[in-house]
């Protein structure tokens, strides 16, 4: 099931996508909420009628870097014998369609494709058999990077933690597998010109390997990010830029880069 959360005359909900052309696509609006038991309405309203918002509203988004060797060596880093985990605090998500706003501290916009684990229930300490269990399912996320200030400051918070900087969606995929979710394909286009691609069997740690690791550490709570890191070719953003993010069996998350205001 794809689910979305979509804003429309004022009010917020989730709904299921159903349909397989883009201009046919339609909301069964979900009666209460997809991290516990719920069922579809029967209302349904055009997917064109409404807007669409981040899929979920995190308490916090858990991201790891440098988890494709490929990525690492083009900055000029070692690969990482343990996952390395950073935060992205809530006010930086955004959703499908919303403006990517170009911060006035940094001359180096960077773009980052991933795929985002959302987690659906509350859990710590999650055992690797497990892990499946504490998924709700999987979006496109966008880590958008302000590279010169991350090369100049040891902590990352600003370079990666500003408004706007983690852009999620269309939707959270629930029928993708863990296994499935292992070997997906990630592409990025900037103005349509192929930036990114590659594939999740390409992470040096795995999906267990991430939840397990920062499970360890911390309570996750439904709707949760973890952002699994991103393949070789990040490279610039420059305002007027329109950038979208394509995950195999998930879909396309765009987004366009503005100066900010």
């Amino acid at each position: 099931m794809r689910i979305a959360r979509f804003s429309i005359d004022g009010n917020v909900a989730f709904g299921a996508v159903e349909g397989d052309k883009p201009d046919e696509l339609v909301l069964d609006i979900i009666k209460g909420i997809p991290f516990a038991d719920f069922e579809l309405s029967g209302t349904k309203v055009p997917l064109s009628k409404v807007r669409l918002l981040p899929p979920v509203l995190p308490n916090k988004v858990v991201a790891f870097g440098r988890n494709y060797a490929e990525h690492a060596r083009e900055l000029g880093n070692e690969v990482p014998d343990a996952p390395f985990a950073f935060f992205k605090p809530s006010t930086a998500v955004i959703g499908p369609g919303d403006a990517i706003q170009y911060p006035s501290f940094t001359e180096d916009l960077q773009h980052e494709a991933e795929l985002a684990v959302v987690i659906g229930r509350m859990c710590r300490e999650v055992p690797r058999e497990r892990v499946a269990d504490v998924i709700l399912g999987y979006t496109c996320a966008l880590d958008v990077t302000a590279r010169d200030v991350q090369k100049r400051e040891k902590q990352w918070a600003r370079a990666k933690g500003f408004d706007t900087s983690c852009p999620l969606g269309p939707w959270v995929e629930t029928d993708l597998s863990l296994e499935a979710a292992k070997d997906l394909t990630i592409q990025l286009t900037v103005n349509g010109e192929q930036r990114q691609l590659g594939r999740t069997s390409e992470m040096i740690h795995s999906i267990e390997d991430l939840v397990v690791n920062i499970s360890e550490a911390m309570t996750l709570l439904p709707g949760d990010v973890i952002l699994t890191g991103t393949p070789a070719g990040v490279g610039p953003l420059n305002v007027g830029d329109e950038v979208a993010v394509t995950i195999e069996g998930i879909g396309t998350l765009t987004n366009k880069v503005v100066k900010r205001g």
